[in-house]
């Protein structure tokens, strides 16, 4: 009776008062923090922490709060942050399986689905084994080498061409950089005036730029609902659908001149394999998934080594001491007779140590890559049930009080032993660790000595008067410098 007179005293302002209610008490229900949960902010009803700041002073301010484990909520899902190098370490090394597959990333999902980077289980392993033998195959027969030093000449005389006046190196790192891994997917480089590759660069680059703003956050809580809404999210998903467009034109190519007997390189290879494992479904070789791991190698290939090449050039600009140091150890290991070589590598100890803290100084992939809890798992005292999704902040070790002597400055020193020998750190995982590391590592280890040692060897890099580029960066999927001009003055 009382419940049903009630009823009747209610207006529509009334139910949706009433409304309203029953969802906030049905969202406080379903979304309070399991026992044994990491910790966390407080998340507002229905969006969780999609509004928190998510740069690395926050994250460092909510590590120091909450401790080197803690959690945040977007939407209906709770993600898990790792701070530290020991404990990141704990999560991808010593529980190596724990932490092995990767959650549905909404932004992403309809065009990297299926692909190297992004599936789980036996279809990723059966792709990622697939991808290693190939790359391992060209590594092996030093036809990667070969690739890199023929375009490094490239690269040389476009910087030549600019006869010592003010320009942005930005796409012509990229455009070379990018031709390693396409000799190797496609069979062939593209030239740097190219306006169809440019144009794939351009989008590729612009949706990685986009990929982290808060509009993002909110599409990756909603995607049901922001998906027929305006905003940056169709930005990327406009872009990648021209990209894909451009992969299919390749593959099709690749289809009508296809030789079974003659595999030119990672498609060919990749047909021939669509065709040995047809009574194998579960390992999902068609075209389709074809055109997904091209765009993850290219991606790999490509982003985080022409950021760090550009970060390179950003610190010689403001380093001209160091960079005269490494011109020095240059001309007296290899001279002007000759291009560097891999060869050259453990001969050139403070070369290799300006690269090695280019990459930790320059922190290119903060965030890393999300991760997901492929197990119930264990981690500083917290239980992380499977199917959670975590983040392994990599400032958080690359900038590690407890393991850089100076963490703030950019020292080469970080990696040269007292005698002026190079060392390895154990704290030095811009590649992230275990077994989802970067795909493009070893790749990306070989260009970023071989061009940077190859450009300092040719030019004097130093800054437009007036236009010292800033340190900070900005802040997309990856942290990169802001647009730059430099002037590459020959030697």
């Amino acid at each position: 009776m009382i419940f049903q007179a009630l009823l009747q005293c209610l207006d529509v302002s009334g139910w949706l008062l009433f409304g309203f209610v029953v969802l906030l008490l049905t969202d406080v229900v379903r979304n309070r923090r399991p026992p044994s949960f990491p910790p966390g902010p407080w998340a507002v009803p229905f969006l969780g922490n999609v509004f928190n700041p998510a740069d690395d002073k926050s994250m460092e301010n909510l590590a120091k709060k909450y401790g080197p484990v803690f959690s945040m909520r977007t939407g209906g899902h709770r993600m898990v942050f790792i701070w530290g190098y020991k404990t990141i370490k704990e999560a991808l090394v010593t529980q190596l399986d724990s932490f092995v597959d990767r959650p549905i990333v909404q932004l992403f999902h309809e065009y990297f689905k299926g692909g190297i980077v992004m599936s789980n289980g036996y279809h990723w392993k059966k792709q990622r084994k697939f991808a290693n033998t190939h790359l391992r195959y060209f590594e092996g027969h030093k036809s990667l080498e070969k690739y890199i030093e023929f375009e490094c000449n490239f690269i040389c005389d476009a910087f030549k061409e600019e006869q010592g006046k003010p320009f942005n190196p930005q796409y012509t790192i990229i455009n070379a950089v990018s031709n390693i891994i396409s000799s190797v997917l496609f069979g062939r480089r593209f030239e740097y005036s190219d306006g169809t590759f440019r144009k794939f660069l351009q989008l590729d680059n612009e949706a990685i730029a986009l990929a982290t703003s808060e509009v993002m956050q909110l599409y990756d809580a909603f995607p049901r609902l922001l998906k027929y809404l305006p905003g940056p999210h169709q930005k990327v998903h406009a872009n990648y659908r021209e990209i894909k467009v451009f992969l299919r034109k390749e593959v099709e190519k690749h289809q009508e001149e296809w030789n079974q007997e003659e595999p030119r390189d990672y498609i060919d290879v990749y047909l021939g394999e669509i065709e040995k494992v047809k009574e194998d479904p579960q390992a999902v070789f068609n075209i389709e998934t074809l055109l997904v791991c091209i765009l993850d190698l290219v991606e790999a290939g490509t982003e985080t080594a022409a950021t760090t090449l550009r970060w390179a050039l950003v610190y010689m600009l403001h380093y001209p001491d160091i960079q005269k140091k490494v011109q020095e150890e240059i001309d007296r290991v290899i001279g002007q007779a000759r291009q560097p070589t891999l060869a050259d590598r453990p001969n050139l100890p403070y070369t290799e140590a300006v690269i090695h803290e280019t990459q930790r100084f320059g922190n290119i992939l903060p965030f890393g890559f999300p991760k997901m809890a492929s197990q119930d798992a264990t981690l500083g005292g917290y239980v992380i049930p499977k199917g959670t999704p975590i983040t392994t902040i990599l400032t958080s070790v690359l900038h590690d009080k407890n393991e850089w002597e100076t963490p703030d400055i950019f020292n080469p020193q970080h990696f040269l032993d007292s005698q002026g020998h190079f060392r390895r750190r154990d704290a030095f995982l811009p590649f992230s660790a275990g077994k989802r590391a970067c795909l493009g590592e070893q790749l990306a280890r070989m260009e970023l000595f071989l061009f940077f040692a190859t450009l300092l060897q040719r030019f004097t890099f130093a800054a437009v008067p007036g236009e010292m580029p800033n340190l900070e960066g900005v802040m997309g999927f990856t942290r990169s410098p802001e647009d730059f001009r430099v002037l590459a003055v020959p030697r």
